[in-house]
């Protein structure tokens, strides 16, 4: 009997069923999934996963695809168990397949040439990438130093005091070797660390981009190229950054420990949620990365303990998720790629 019990629980473990009681794959999951038109990998591991950021650890990378880790409308995505153990693999549609011609290897067909239209289909993102394409391109945070010391915008011909694309302006300042082409700033918001209130960055906010015509000793003629925002005389002017903008991101836990909070919500909003960027009071320094997810909390509420008549502070409640897309030393921006509740400065950032 005892024998009959042990090869029972066995079996038990081994079925795809029990696999799923280990957490990782959310109860009512699909077997299979055709990726669409504007989903995003987030959202398609939401339906398999009850940790969307898992995903890597389950997914089989196939070496008869050219490029899976690309996904494209049109692509059916399977669930499988290995030895008792689930993965995620990608079946080629139409729109991802690479096709290759040879020609020489049907000489009895004649090959003319032709123009065929056809809408591109690009790779589905890991996120919704409308949602932060200003902040992965412009702005930075910088030193305060930085700025003040950055060439700027002397006078415009004409008079103008307002520029726009194709105007021309003068510029004064310390100009590095080399460099022709320079993005036009404004300093923005000063970062304060609200827990130590140390000073973690000044933004600098992208106006346009401008390039240098002629040069005269430290005044240069420059030419706006273009605009974002208004372009007036007192901007500031960086030479432009050689940075790869990221736009494929692996979601993964922070190899270190983080304890942070929302320091700055973008918009004109006191509140955000699901795709909205935020910043936060940690960066490379604290461990986090591209990609780096985090755990989002509320502070619990100060209540009266009437019995030991003392004022007792609830256990934060974990509400969301969000994912680092730009980090910079301190600090970084993260996108809520979920939330129960609104998220406001001041909510609490921990390991997921």
């Amino acid at each position: 009997m005892r024998k009959i019990l042990i090869a029972l629980v066995t079996s038990l473990l081994l079925l795809p069923g029990i696999v799923a009681a280990d957490g990782i794959l959310k109860p009512g999951h699909p077997e299979r999934y055709i990726v669409k038109q504007g989903d995003t990998l987030w959202d398609i591991s939401s339906m398999f996963l009850s940790e969307a950021w898992r995903w890597p650890e389950i997914w089989q990378v196939n070496p008869n695809i050219a490029n899976p880790h690309l996904i494209y409308p049109g692509d059916e995505i399977r669930l499988r168990y290995v030895n008792g153990q689930p993965q995620l693999s990608l079946d080629r549609g139409d729109e991802g397949r690479t096709v290759k011609l040879n020609p020489a290897a049907s000489p009895h067909v004649k090959v003319k040439p032709s123009i065929r239209t056809e809408p591109l289909t690009s790779a589905i993102p890991a996120i919704p990438l409308d949602a932060i394409a200003s902040l992965l391109k412009g702005g930075r945070v910088v030193q305060q130093e930085t700025l003040e010391n950055a060439p700027h915008i002397l006078a415009g011909k004409s008079e103008r005091l307002i520029f726009g694309p194709g105007d021309e302006f003068y510029a004064r300042g310390d100009w590095p070797a080399g460099a022709l082409v320079y993005g036009v700033f404004r300093p923005g918001e000063v970062y304060v660390d609200p827990e130590t209130g140390e000073v973690l960055g000044y933004e600098a906010q992208e106006l346009g981009v401008a390039a240098i015509l002629r040069s005269d000793g430290d005044v240069v003629t420059m030419r706006l190229n273009s605009i974002k925002k208004e372009v007036r005389i007192g901007d500031r002017l960086l030479p432009t950054e050689e940075r790869r903008v990221e736009s494929i991101f692996y979601p993964a836990a922070p190899a270190t420990s983080v304890d942070g909070v929302v320091l700055a919500v973008f918009g004109q909003a006191t509140m955000v949620g699901k795709n909205h960027a935020v910043a936060i009071n940690r960066g490379m320094t604290s461990g986090l990365s591209v990609g780096s997810v985090l755990a989002i909390y509320k502070k619990g509420a100060t209540v009266r303990d009437t019995v030991a008549r003392e004022q007792v502070r609830l256990p934060a409640e974990r509400v969301g998720l969000l994912m680092v897309f730009r980090v910079f030393d301190k600090m970084a921006y993260g996108l809520i790629l979920q939330t129960k509740e609104p998220v406001r400065v001041g909510d609490l950032l921990r390991n997921p």
